[in-house]
């Protein structure tokens, strides 16, 4: 069975600090993580001026600044990612990093082979004809789309050159925290019906139980926001991981995957020492001389250890005693 694909999103949990996004792939390491994943944009290719804060970066941050001067904030050049990337393989953790606009999609071309593209890109025609145009592995976010928008991103990516055997779909809930009751976990099965991809859910809940339930409902991979301080400044933070529950889910899902097995019914190694001592057998009830037939009042079955099922208490009755029973004695022939 695959692995499933844990990405530690640090998103713009960095602050626009490379020290801290060094300390952030640390963490990712640290918990196990397959992958730490950034965000990479040009401000200006990606907001206008003009545009507010959404209503959680607003309470996460309480500044009174627009969307676009809360980016550039954030923003970390080219030359930091080409940095991250070297220390990720150093740590041994995969870097990925979403582009959310096409330069940066050029920019991070050779740097990656899977590609992210966020809920906010699923109607972005250009971004997705050049993703799509690379062949690599997609993982494609759909909070916020409809089963028509998705189905128009997927025949964008397929007819730039990207199989569907390449993609994978993320059930999301664009809201940060998303509310469990909105949380919808079996859409994912729906996703996978409908379009033929393989599935994944990507987590803007507080805690870790969702994730780990969307394992168990067979996601192959989980995405989530974790931090080095919930209490940091910044529009994600409150919504994220501490370095310790990042661990914990790490492990939880590793454990999941373990108990998912492979959907076969049959005994387990464990299972077979204890077989014999815990189903019944056919034993004597009372002593049985020798040549005595074996009745429904002169057997019984009982936890006696490895003999005859009760399931063949019909092909024993009416034989004949080989030898001479005691009581409670398991009845073999």
């Amino acid at each position: 069975m695959d692995r499933v694909f844990i990405v530690a999103e640090a998103g713009v949990n960095h602050n626009g600090s490379l020290e801290l996004a060094k300390e952030l792939v640390d963490i990712a390491a640290n918990a196990g993580a397959d992958a730490i994943k950034f965000q990479t944009w040009k401000t200006e290719l990606l907001i206008s001026r003009s545009i507010a804060q959404a209503d959680y970066q607003f309470k996460n941050t309480g500044l009174l600044e627009t969307q676009f001067e809360m980016a550039k904030r954030l923003e970390l050049p080219h030359s930091d990612f080409l940095r991250l990337r070297e220390y990720c393989l150093q740590r041994g953790i995969i870097f990925m990093s979403t582009p959310d606009d096409v330069g940066s999609a050029i920019f991070l071309r050779d740097l990656q082979d899977i590609f992210k593209i966020g809920s906010g890109s699923v109607t972005d025609l250009h971004l997705l004809k050049y993703i799509g145009s690379l062949n690599k592995k997609v993982i494609l976010s759909t909070g916020m789309a409809s089963m028509v928008e998705i189905r128009d991103a997927l025949e964008v990516l397929q007819s730039s050159g990207t199989s569907l055997n390449k993609i994978t779909l993320l059930h999301c809930t664009t809201e940060y925290p998303a509310p469990k009751n909105e949380v919808n976990l079996r859409a994912m099965h729906h996703l996978r019906e409908v379009f033929g991809t393989a599935i994944g859910y990507s987590d803007h809940t507080l805690g870790i139980e969702i994730a780990i339930a969307a394992v168990a409902l067979g996601a192959r991979v989980i995405e989530k926001h974790f931090t080095s301080d919930v209490n940091l400044p910044g529009p994600d933070h409150k919504a994220s991981l501490n370095p310790v529950e990042l661990l914990s889910m790490v492990r939880s899902i590793r454990e999941i995957e373990l108990a998912l097995g492979d959907g076969v019914k049959r005994m387990t190694p464990s299972e077979r020492k204890n077989v014999h001592l815990v189903r019944k057998c056919i034993v004597a009830n009372g002593s049985i001389p020798k040549g005595a037939i074996f009745t429904d009042e002169n057997l019984t079955t009982l936890r006696a250890g490895l003999g005859i099922s009760p399931m063949n208490w019909s092909e024993i009755i009416g034989k004949f005693a080989a030898r001479d029973y005691r009581d409670q004695e398991i009845i073999d022939s």
